[in-house]
């Protein structure tokens, strides 16, 4: 990926990690940006587990900087983001829908949380690239006030926010400590939960899922024609085969997965 796909898709990853983990009951979350930039789409799934996985439209793409940043926002372009949670038990997924107000990615997910969520809150979102494109730092906060917050204290958070270095440089110099004091400072802290975010794709499962849902003539085709499925993922790019005979048993079985959080086409 170019350094500027990197930032964003970093930036997203990182905000759908933070958003699932607000999640119950294995609950996922899927964040897909929409812009009319030569970005393209961002989209990026986690569960409330920190497994999460994502890609972007146009992974090569590059513009010029910006204030000597990468042009993330001008590289995603105007359009929509939209926000999908679901829980297994529900009987459909909350999909929330809003403009996109920033393309930095930290703002948009907090103008979300705000307008759809009715759920005030400071989102900062940060990667660092060294100097061969390479990622060696990346982080975030979501930070929200619970019921009965005083005002001062508010005020106190806000201003921890403002005054605090990018959240890039802060996690590159101290890690998630380091942003954790940042934002609590003058506050106090009650205790620290720690988990760790992975890579998670699971996409042999669902190529098995999209065969078995294509209908029973099509697999029989499938399998008098002895022709390969080809499915190839876009998160982490994995060539997939299904073969004849997985079809045939596929047929067989008419094994369909219970309903999962997946992609839009």
């Amino acid at each position: 990926m170019s350094p500027l796909a990197s930032a964003a898709l970093g930036r997203a990853l990182m905000g759908a990690v933070l958003l699932g983990s607000l999640g119950k009951g294995e609950e996922s979350v899927q964040l897909r940006f929409r812009g009319d930039g030569p970005l393209g789409s961002i989209v990026a799934l986690a569960d409330c587990g920190g497994r999460t996985r994502g890609y972007v439209g146009s992974p090569n793409v590059t513009l010029p900087r910006r204030d000597d940043t990468l042009d993330v926002a001008a590289a995603l372009g105007s359009g929509q983001l939209v926000v999908v949670r679901h829980r297994p038990g529900w009987r459909k997924p909350y999909t929330g829908i809003v403009p996109i107000v920033s393309g930095e990615i930290a703002k948009d997910l907090a103008f979300y949380l705000t307008e759809s969520e009715q759920t005030p809150s400071a989102v900062g979102l940060g990667v660092r690239l060294d100097s061969d494109g390479s990622v060696i730092a990346a982080g975030g906060f979501l930070a929200q006030a619970l019921p009965g917050a005083e005002e001062e204290d508010l005020a106190r958070l806000e201003t921890n926010v403002q005054q605090m270095a990018s959240v890039s440089q802060t996690v590159f110099e101290g890690g998630a400590n380091a942003v954790i004091s940042a934002l609590t400072r003058g506050l106090g802290m009650q205790g620290i939960e720690r988990s760790v975010p992975s890579f998670h794709c699971g996409c042999a499962e669902r190529v098995v899922r999209a065969v078995s849902l294509l209908g029973g003539d099509e697999i029989r085709d499938l399998c008098q024609r002895r022709e390969f499925v080809e499915v190839r993922c876009e998160f982490c790019a994995e060539q997939h085969r299904v073969d004849p005979e997985s079809a045939r048993t596929l047929l067989a079985t008419r094994r369909v997965a219970s309903p999962t959080l997946e992609p839009e086409p």
